[in-house]
């Protein structure tokens, strides 16, 4: 359910999408779905959403019905065989939101392109400072 409430206030006091979740510490298409009603709200982030836009809480809060969609492809996080590590309880995965997976995938990938760059780094520094 859209958080029609919430974006009505936002946009009459005059602040983008992004300044909203660098208050709340989140990155704006994280806080886009939160606002269109994908991504659930927590307690928290009303009241910061609140202090943020200088309203109580009744005057932006909106019940969550939110659905969260979850990669069922994805090879690390969905990895349902008994050798993909120590844990083998089937439907450990199942409750994590979507949102915290893909913020984790593309948290990995970062790592991965920093990673390789240091790489690159380490080859050009001669063998004495290694």
């Amino acid at each position: 359910m859209q958080k029609e409430k919430l974006r009505l206030i936002r946009k009459q006091k005059g602040y983008t999408q992004q300044q909203v979740a660098d208050f709340i510490a989140t990155d704006v298409s994280n806080y886009s779905r939160k606002e269109s009603g994908d991504v659930r709200i927590v307690r928290d982030e009303w009241d910061k959403l609140a202090r943020f836009l200088d309203v109580p809480i009744e005057d932006i809060y909106e019940e969550d019905e939110s659905a969260v969609v979850i990669n069922n492809d994805h090879p690390v996080f969905n990895d349902r065989s008994s050798s993909a590590g120590v844990i083998t309880n089937q439907n450990n995965y199942d409750n994590i939101p979507g949102a915290i997976i893909e913020n984790l995938q593309n948290y990995i990938t970062l790592l991965k392109e920093e990673n390789e760059r240091l790489k690159k780094e380490l080859k050009g520094l001669p063998d004495g400072k290694k």
